[in-house]
């Protein structure tokens, strides 16, 4: 098996750079482990392995990309269903608390994460164009066939942008972020572990990258109540109802909501920012609700 070649294949039919190192690394495991010349010692191989069904899958699929690239399919290709299991949001304090305490670029992007929602290959995509420092409004590029749509930073991730645009002096075309999916999530797994250990917060260790996704998923439902309003904010298509239900976490009935009480028009305006939701008015006094 020449991988390289592969490789310089994939690229010419514009596989992602990152689906092309992904699947150089599987064929490197199968070619230790096994006769990769061989499709039924694959096959055995596969099965005999020790792993989820979706780890198996991603095994088999490497191989078939292989074996395309030689010009061959694999007409009698096993298949491996993949088990889906739920993850829940994460509670904001735990994603707040993480923000505060790291570095400024790290803190920004996994504000900008929470704000809007972002898989973390289309925050690496984001232009200093792409953000308009007056509104907020944020130009987002769709990644894995989800739609490009528009988001909105809240004033706490925008006093982060203007802190982080000073110390890089960033020019209008220039990418936010000089990084790859891959070396962000390491980034952010190892000063998520370290922070974990520092303060003796184990469950920190629990929240993958994904999960600030999930959280604005979770969140705008709650306030919503409208998975097509949750499906605009994610860029997936209306059809995809199946996809959206994995970043949104159920809690009807132990949903907690803090009170909220306005007496002037400063905080009336923090509170719609924090997406507070109107109750009512009662002795000049303005009621509002928001998710904790």
């Amino acid at each position: 098996m020449n991988i390289a070649n592969v490789i310089i294949w994939m690229r010419k039919e514009a596989y992602e750079d990152s689906t092309t190192k992904k699947v150089a690394k599987i064929l490197r495991h199968l070619q230790r482990n096994c006769n990769t010349a061989d499709p039924e010692e694959v096959k055995l191989y596969v099965s005999k392995k020790t792993c989820s069904n979706g780890r198996k899958e991603n095994l088999i699929e490497a191989y078939a990309i292989y074996l395309k690239s030689m010009g061959f399919e694999w007409e009698d290709q096993p298949f491996y269903q993949r088990y889906d299991k739920k993850r829940r949001a994460p509670k904001q304090e735990l994603l707040d608390f993480m923000i505060n305490h790291f570095r400024l670029e790290l803190a920004f992007k996994l504000s900008m994460m929470k704000d809007l929602g972002t898989r973390p290959i289309e925050l690496t995509w984001l232009k200093r164009q792409d953000i308009d420092l007056t509104t907020g409004l944020v130009s987002i590029t769709g990644a894995k066939h989800t739609i490009g749509r528009d988001g909105k930073l809240r004033p706490k991730t925008m006093e982060l942008f203007k802190i982080y645009l000073t110390k890089k002096n960033l020019g209008a075309n220039a990418r936010l972020f000089n990084l790859t999916s891959d070396s962000f999530s390491n980034d952010y797994r190892h000063s998520r572990n370290r922070l974990a250990t520092d303060y003796n917060m184990p469950e920190l260790k629990q929240i993958q990258l994904y999960d600030f996704r999930r959280f604005k998923g979770t969140r705008t439902y709650k306030l919503t109540r409208s998975i097509l309003h949750v499906q605009q904010i994610l860029g997936h298509s209306p059809n995809d109802i199946r996809a959206t239900m994995k970043y949104i976490t159920l809690e009807d009935d132990t949903t907690t909501w803090i009170p909220v009480v306005c007496t002037t028009d400063e905080e009336i305006r923090k509170a719609i920012e924090e997406d507070a939701v109107f109750v009512c008015q009662a002795d000049g006094k303005t009621y509002f609700k928001k998710p904790a």
